[in-house]
């Protein structure tokens, strides 16, 4: 789980995104893509979830960015362009900002333009002396970066919070491969990736005992119900997050709890009691396994920084045979 743009996607017209959502709705397992999950209800939820003793994720990650930005700041280097991936509120990126010397400039990059430019707008008032460019895409997607970077001494791409993982392994290499493009011959990545732990460590991350989750994983049927005019009844379903083992991943799973039949975009699709629609998946990685992803899309490990119960992990990468 993390943090995705608080809107649905961007310029899609009502009838495409039904027709998106009807087509998980088809598969076997039906499936909802987790950005429904990020209305301002949502947006709350998962914010909550951050505060959660269960949910480790986001105040590990912090801890290691805490305790080691200013060796990841060195490492990047004077003169550096920061690009930040689906940038949010940057908070992880003001412990690097404050310790890169000299800093040519920091590129947040997010599909939600209103949210893009609030978080830039806060940002510039707080550095004055930082240029900033704000670039509204799909990072996803191929995008230009600000022509004012071209004379930085290297780009590097910021990517925290284990987004990573909430990518099937096909489209995560793409991503890397994206950003290894990006990043030229002398750049770097800076990328927040979740490990593989004891299973009952990530059960309890994903099913709190408050239910705040639960009710976060729901929200995603609630959004649906208001922008789709679909008639999904919250109650009939049950939230569940399981351990796929032979995936390495945590799968969001709304699980009904009868047999049932609702609405979406004027079609009616059956769900049978104990069907579930899966809501996202939340890839862990070994070491080992995220060494060997990173390498196939031409990128090198180059230093791992890790909390002290080996939890999660900060990496760096650069271009492979550049070190």
């Amino acid at each position: 789980m993390s943090k995705r743009p608080s809107v649905i996607p961007a310029n899609k017209a009502l009838d495409q995104l039904s027709a998106d959502v009807l087509g998980g709705l088809r598969r076997s397992p039906k499936e909802l893509s987790p950005v429904w999950f990020y209305d301002e209800l949502g947006s709350f939820l998962f914010d909550s979830i951050c505060e959660l003793p269960e949910y480790y994720v986001t105040r590990t990650e912090l801890g290691i960015m805490q305790a080691h930005a200013g060796e990841m700041a060195h490492l990047i280097g004077a003169n550096a362009a920061l690009v930040e991936f689906g940038s949010g509120t940057s908070l992880k990126t003001r412990l690097l900002l404050d310790r890169i010397e000299t800093p040519a400039g920091y590129v947040p990059v997010d599909i939600a333009r209103e949210h893009l430019l609030d978080a830039a707008s806060t940002l510039a008032r707080d550095y004055p002396a930082l240029a900033i460019y704000p670039v509204c895409a799909d990072f996803t997607q191929p995008f230009a970066l600000p022509r004012q970077l071209a004379d930085a001494r290297k780009r590097v791409v910021y990517f925290p919070g284990s987004t990573l993982g909430n990518f099937e392994v096909a489209d995560a290499r793409r991503l890397l491969t994206r950003m290894r493009q990006l990043i030229g011959d002398n750049g770097a990545v800076l990328i927040g990736i979740d490990l593989q732990k004891d299973p009952q460590v990530l059960q309890r991350a994903y099913n709190d005992t408050a239910g705040v989750t639960a009710e976060f994983n729901l929200n995603a049927l609630r959004h649906i119900n208001r922008e789709l005019g679909a008639n999904f009844n919250l109650g009939a379903f049950e939230h569940c997050a399981v351990w796929v083992p032979e995936q390495g991943r945590i799968e969001m799973r709304l699980i009904s709890m009868r047999d049932q039949t609702v609405s979406v975009g004027g079609e009616q699709i059956p769900i049978a009691r104990a069907e579930y629609i899966r809501t996202e998946c939340c890839h862990k990685y070994t070491l080992e396994g995220f060494a060997n992803l990173a390498a196939s899309a031409d990128l090198a490990v180059t230093r791992v920084w890790l909390d002290d119960d080996k939890k999660f992990s900060v990496q760096l990468l650069e271009p492979r045979g550049l070190q």
